[in-house]
């Protein structure tokens, strides 16, 4: 019998997750605190190893308004010389997967489409959804009912051995298997933590971003300009003139929403007031950036107009508050994800910096090891084990991704010690290098790991199952296994 799964929180890791269980056979609810049904925020880059897990679950970039990165610039910010660029045209060749820039509103609407979608035989027969149904009978089963998404359905508390969800008015939930993925705050960590403390330390810089549609800049001529020559992907604008890195600025460029509008992320060091709000953040990024090219300080002039829909809503409307920004907090991989039937995933499980721009991706890698992992899941009584090979396929994983979002492109050698530590298997080569890094993150193929650690158990329970007579059953975790699956290997040399 299929599991009813709860999900606390309807972000990009909680909708993913809801989606992939759902086209696993599952039952499954989700409660998000707040009262609407978007996603809030700029734009992110859908790298190789997050699109592949999307294209699985039959997610459209044509209807995510997704624009394809064919490559990564890095410029000199002051005089815009090319300093490092990188063709990633075959990135779907070399990494299993394409890459896109989509918006957040966007990417969270085309998974809500996923999730609410009718099964075939009902509504207007869409080929994709004919398509899911058609893999999940291959497994066996069709997929789930549509997802329940329950809006203003605050999560206060949970109770890892009985499976219950408590909301802020008091009702209580129930189901087989808890995923939290509420977050940077998640109320639900410290439940599966215990009393493992975790701070996030200071890095000691800050960020801000803002979106402009495109017709704004191509209204000026200069700017206009930029945008023919700007290569189409993503571009890095570096302050070549600071080299410590608690003085380094940078700014991030890319175009979404089927390039009507451009998204810019600026990095700077942090200052006392940084955690403030204010009215107007332009005057502070101008003095940031102020030894920057005339142009980029000419665009952050231009991020008083309101983003695109609030424009097509009322075009007389230049008043934006469109500009956020926040402090850089840094936080430490955490030693297990799960406790009884909670699992955390996304930022409630490994906030990441933006550095690398993996947290979404690596949410999203989230979700598809818990689809594939839970797919053949009838009983309640496998949970533990599949949590277990879970946390097998991910924790090092996305532990060695968090430590490199701390170090932007060319410092990967900064933290090598620390990448050792999560070498998997033990001894292995971590990124020293961006092109290396770049191998690292867009290459790896979720779906093949999770095989490979399913197959380990396998051949463990064999074993297991033979020697029960005369000893004690060894663990399913046992490092040093065998395995008989292998995961393809970019290397260096095929980029």
């Amino acid at each position: 019998m299929p599991l009813t799964i709860l999900i606390a929180g309807a972000g990009i890791a909680g909708l993913s997750t809801a989606v992939a269980l759902r086209q696993a056979g599952h039952t499954v609810k989700v409660y998000e605190k707040s009262p609407f049904s978007h996603e809030i925020g700029a734009a992110l880059v859908l790298s190789s190893n997050g699109s592949r897990v999307l294209q699985h679950l039959g997610f459209s970039f044509e209807k995510a308004h997704g624009m394809p990165v064919r490559q990564w610039d890095t410029l000199d910010g002051t005089t815009f010389e090319s300093l490092v660029s990188l063709d990633l045209s075959g990135a779907e060749r070399k990494f299993g997967g394409p890459i896109f820039t989509v918006g957040r509103v966007d990417l969270h609407a085309e998974l809500l489409r996923l999730a609410k979608e009718e099964d075939e035989g009902e509504g207007d027969g869409n080929e994709d959804g004919k398509a899911r149904d058609g893999e999940a009978k291959e497994r066996g089963r069709r997929r789930g009912p549509k997802v329940e998404l329950f809006l203003s359905s605050k999560v206060i508390s949970a109770d890892p051995e009985n499976g219950t969800l408590e909301l802020a008015d008091g009702t209580i939930r129930k189901g087989d298997l808890i995923v939290a993925a509420d977050g940077l705050h998640s109320v639900l960590k410290p439940i599966v933590l215990g009393r493992e403390n975790v701070v996030a330390g200071k890095t000691g810089m800050s960020a801000f971003r803002f979106l402009i549609p495109t017709g704004v800049l191509k209204g000026d001529q200069e700017l206009a300009e930029m945008l023919e020559w700007k290569c189409k992907g993503v571009t890095i604008l570096a302050d070549t003139r600071e080299t410590e890195k608690e003085r380094e600025r940078h700014m991030v460029w890319y175009d979404c929403q089927g390039g009507e509008v451009q998204n810019f992320v600026g990095i700077h060091p942090s200052h006392p007031d940084d955690e403030e709000k204010v009215e107007d953040y332009q005057p502070s990024m101008l003095r940031e950036f102020s030894h920057f090219h005339p142009n980029i300080l000419k665009i952050i002039k231009y991020s008083s107009h309101p983003p695109l829909g609030e424009l097509k809503a009322d075009p007389r409307s230049r008043q934006a508050r469109n500009v956020s920004r926040w402090p850089l907090n840094v936080h430490d991989p955490i030693s297990t994800w799960s406790r009884g039937k909670i699992v955390l995933i996304g930022d409630a499980a490994h906030p990441m910096l933006p550095f690398g721009g993996q947290g979404s991706n690596q949410a999203i890698e989230d979700a598809g090891a818990l689809g594939y992992l839970f797919q053949d899941v009838d009983s309640p009584d496998a949970i533990p084990e599949r949590l277990r090979m879970f946390e097998q396929v991910r924790r090092k994983r996305a532990a060695r991704v968090q430590i490199l979002s701390k170090v932007r492109s060319g410092k990967e050698p900064d933290v090598r010690e620390e990448l050792e530590r999560y070498a998997d298997p033990i001894g292995s080569a971590v990124p020293s290098n961006f092109a290396e890094r770049n191998a690292h993150d867009y290459g790896f193929d979720v779906y093949a790991k999770c095989a490979e650690v399913l197959h380990r158990s396998q051949i463990q329970n064999q074993n297991q199952s033979q020697d029960d007579i005369l000893a004690p059953a060894p663990s399913t975790c046992e490092k040093g296994a065998t395995v008989g699956v292998q995961i393809q290997e970019i290397t260096i040399e095929q980029i």
